[in-house]
């Protein structure tokens, strides 16, 4: 087994024990295959942090429930922000049980903290696509429980942390209705 393929699979057993179901999977590990998929389509030429911090983004989330913070935007806020230091600590663990060095730890680390959106390839790739996981498998769900507004605003949110040809590939790949789509013209 590679250093990729062990780390992988040591992602997915820790997201394997998600006891949240969505389509009869753990919600974590499907969402991890997921992003798995789109990186794989959107950049097939992607590095083993960049694949290894796709897959973990969202590892063991559940263990970390969104009730345990206060109501609001800085609730909300804290809790994303310290998910992204659990997720790249336990990313960090994982892969050096499996060999990686610590230049590739750092590295997952920082695209999972987000830290260089926009300035760094690798973090705006992992941005993007987090962008499209949510478009194809979330956004309708999402949209479903929330006011025109606010999807509204979490659309122009959405493309706003997404790179020019990450918002251009949303605008071929998905039938989104005005003024939705006019979130990711730039």
């Amino acid at each position: 087994m590679t250093q990729l393929e062990s780390a992988l699979k040591a992602i997915d057993d820790a997201n394997a024990a998600d006891p949240n179901l969505e389509d009869g999977q753990p919600a974590a590990l499907l969402y991890g295959q997921r992003m798995s998929s789109e990186l794989e389509r959107l950049h097939p030429e992607a590095s083993d942090t960049l694949r290894i911090a796709a897959r973990g983004q969202h590892i063991e989330r559940w263990t970390v429930p969104r009730t345990t913070y206060p109501e609001g935007k800085a609730g909300y806020h804290a809790w994303r922000r310290d998910l992204a230091k659990r997720h790249a600590e336990r990313i960090g663990a994982i892969m050096t049980d499996a060999g990686y060095g610590a230049e590739d730890v750092e590295a997952a680390g920082r695209m999972l903290r987000k830290e260089g959106i926009k300035r760094h390839d690798d973090v705006q790739a992992l941005e993007d696509v987090i962008c499209f996981v949510f478009l194809k498998w979330y956004f309708s769900p999402f949209a479903a429980k929330h006011t025109e507004e606010k999807v509204l605003g979490i659309v122009q949110k959405t493309a706003k942390k997404m790179s020019a040809d990450g918002r251009a590939r949303v605008l071929q790949e998905f039938d989104l209705p005005e003024p939705l789509a006019a979130a990711f013209e730039s």
